[in-house]
């Protein structure tokens, strides 16, 4: 049965969502923005792993205006390097034009 979900990233960290029943797709840095456009036209919800969603970046900013797909960082097997933040810091001060994210006291 096909899904809706799909996620893209390194073997490692990708292993464990084959269980959960999400379509996995091991990339490397070279075909990385290629998987994904190939993905945005068959699946609603693409996770990307943090790593590749820097890579990817011109890319996944070409659906902000799109309903789908939805594109989600989530952090490698090493832990997140801070790119889901930065994006979800964007997206939240372009949707309600202040910044909720950040920590520190203005």
């Amino acid at each position: 049965m096909k899904t809706n979900l799909a996620l893209m990233g390194d073997s490692e960290s990708i292993m464990c969502f084959k269980a959960a029943g999400v379509d996995t797709f091991g990339v490397t840095a070279s075909d990385a923005v290629d998987t994904l456009r190939r993905l945005a036209k068959s699946y609603k919800v693409i996770f990307v792993i943090d790593t590749f969603a820097e890579i990817t970046a011109d890319t996944i900013k070409r659906f902000d205006d799109e309903t789908y797909p939805i594109i989600i960082t989530l952090p490698s097997k090493d832990g997140s390097n801070g790119s889901g933040n930065k994006l979800l810091k964007k997206l939240s001060e372009k949707a309600l034009g202040v910044d909720i994210i950040s920590k520190e006291d203005k």
